[in-house]
């Protein structure tokens, strides 16, 4: 079975205290999820239509571990914690 990276790109923040708090509840969720935290922090080069803007990578054992952990109740309450402070763009993509 392949891995899944759940890529989460962040097109602006316009609230940090809510990234801060949607954090302190996403960071608990995903580990609960099993995914593993590979990169995240503000891109240090960016090509082609790339937004200079934090971004996040984190690598699952499978597609359906992704699903799971972004349709958890725990994860849903801190994208609660989010709404408004930024607008992002969130992928999970299988890996080769």
């Amino acid at each position: 079975m392949a891995k899944a990276y759940w890529i989460a790109c962040y097109r602006s923040v316009s609230d940090p205290n809510k990234l801060v708090e949607y954090a302190k509840l996403a960071a608990p969720a995903i580990a609960a999820g099993g995914g593993k935290f590979l990169a995240r922090g503000t891109a240090v080069k960016t090509y082609e239509a790339g937004i200079l803007q934090r971004t996040v990578v984190i690598e699952f054992e499978s597609v359906a571990a992704a699903e799971a952990t972004h349709d958890s109740p725990g994860y849903q309450a801190a994208l609660k914690a989010l709404h408004g402070g930024a607008e992002r763009d969130l992928r999970i993509v299988e890996g080769v």
